[in-house]
């Protein structure tokens, strides 16, 4: 699988597959509940398209904020739309 990278200074995960980046923008926010992320947006480059990119990048991201303990607002159509195919990672969805 290819490597996910957290790019915080871009606030966005990341994904460079044969030279093309995928990426899933989101926002941080803290709350008395702990640390928040919001998932905002989706891209995964044409090049790319038809090859389970995007779910390659969602799984990975959302292991990763569960892995970080984070709650998670799922904005991003595509992200949500993935969790709910694959409820083991609804969970994560919180205030």
């Amino acid at each position: 699988m290819p490597e996910l990278t957290d790019n915080a200074a871009r606030s966005r995960y990341e994904m460079v597959i044969d030279g093309e980046t995928a990426f899933v923008t989101y926002t941080l926010a803290g709350t008395l509940a702990g640390e928040r992320i919001t998932l905002v947006h989706t891209e995964v480059p044409q090049a790319l398209s038809g090859r389970g990119v995007g779910s390659t990048l969602a799984k990975a991201v959302l292991d990763d904020i569960r892995r970080r303990q984070l709650r998670l607002v799922p904005e991003c159509t595509f992200i949500a739309g993935y969790i709910r195919k694959h409820p083991a990672f609804a969970d994560l969805i919180g205030d």
